[in-house]
């Protein structure tokens, strides 16, 4: 039975409960990790015996890192800023619940409104679930506006409840659903890797967060990608090079037939569709496409 030395501490990690959740559920599970929830528990199972999971809300997760209550978390950087929590980002983890991006934070108000620059705020409302952000924002722009805390949903507050709000948006389709329009971005926030300080200076538990860091890296960088494999005759070789993309450096390897080599590279998903008929047309053969799990840089 495998079981954690019992000298060794274990990392107290919190994982995001909400928007976050199962998109990083998804990500830990492509990293090799199997976390499983039970329904009536925030205490979730881990196949690793040196990690100990707790779900946390994304807004609170800082706040628990920074107090020691966890040594570890994911949350968002945009979270790390409203709290203030003197805690330390070890790396970003660009995902978020729709895709694999970063999100913003934006002024929006409505599109009849003849609002148009954040100047024009002066003496407005403003509603938003991040009152730290939005209030340091209009600090810098010299703007004085009320600035209301905002329970979910601000994007119906206005224009009854408020003139303006700073929402958070991945793609921007609920802000258009509800016919507002951008005025400006208030701060571009991604998925971060937080830790406490205290438990950032143990070897062991910083070491163990460096290796998770670098499976879950691996396993976003493989996400849009995926791996390609072609035989090529040495005579067409330089014409199939010329249609990969630009700065990608394939294997080449010699086949049994010397007049013959095999390429294997990795591309973005989203091209294949446009190289695969260009590499056939350069006399590309035995092409097999295939999924990544983890690309480790």
């Amino acid at each position: 039975m495998n079981s954690a030395s019992p000298t060794a501490p274990r990392l107290k990690l919190g994982i995001p409960k909400g928007s976050l959740q199962d998109a990083t559920l998804d990500l830990f599970s492509r990293a090799g990790w199997k976390i499983t929830l039970s329904s009536r528990s925030y205490v979730p199972t881990i196949d690793d015996p040196e990690i100990e999971c707790l779900m946390v809300r994304a807004q609170e997760m800082a706040r628990y890192v920074e107090t020691g209550a966890l040594d570890a978390g994911i949350t968002g950087h945009d979270w790390v800023v409203e709290t203030g929590a003197a805690v330390d980002e070890l790396s970003e983890l660009v995902y978020a619940k729709q895709r694999l991006a970063r999100v913003r934070w934006v002024l929006a108000v409505p599109e009849d409104s003849a609002m148009r620059h954040v100047d024009d705020l002066e003496g407005k409302t403003i509603a938003t679930e991040v009152v730290h952000i939005t209030e340091s924002y209009l600090a810098r722009h010299g703007v004085k506006a009320r600035v209301e805390f905002s329970w979910g949903a601000t994007e119906v507050k206005i224009p009854q409840l408020a003139d303006a709000i700073v929402e958070v948006t991945e793609t921007g389709s609920s802000l258009r659903a509800n016919r507002l329009r951008v005025v400006d971005t208030v701060l571009e926030s991604a998925t971060v890797f937080i830790m406490n300080r205290a438990a950032a200076a143990d070897p062991a538990k910083r070491e163990k967060a460096d290796n998770l860091i670098l499976m879950l890296q691996g396993a976003i960088a493989a996400a849009s990608r995926v791996g390609l494999l072609l035989n090529v005759h040495r005579d067409d070789l330089s014409n199939v090079l010329g249609v990969l993309p630009a700065l990608k450096k394939p294997t080449i390897s010699a086949l049994s037939d010397p007049d013959w080599v095999a390429i294997n590279t990795i591309i973005e998903e989203a091209v294949v569709r446009q190289i695969l008929p260009k590499l056939k047309a350069a006399k590309a053969q035995g092409i097999v496409e295939y999924p990544l799990n983890k690309i480790v840089l």
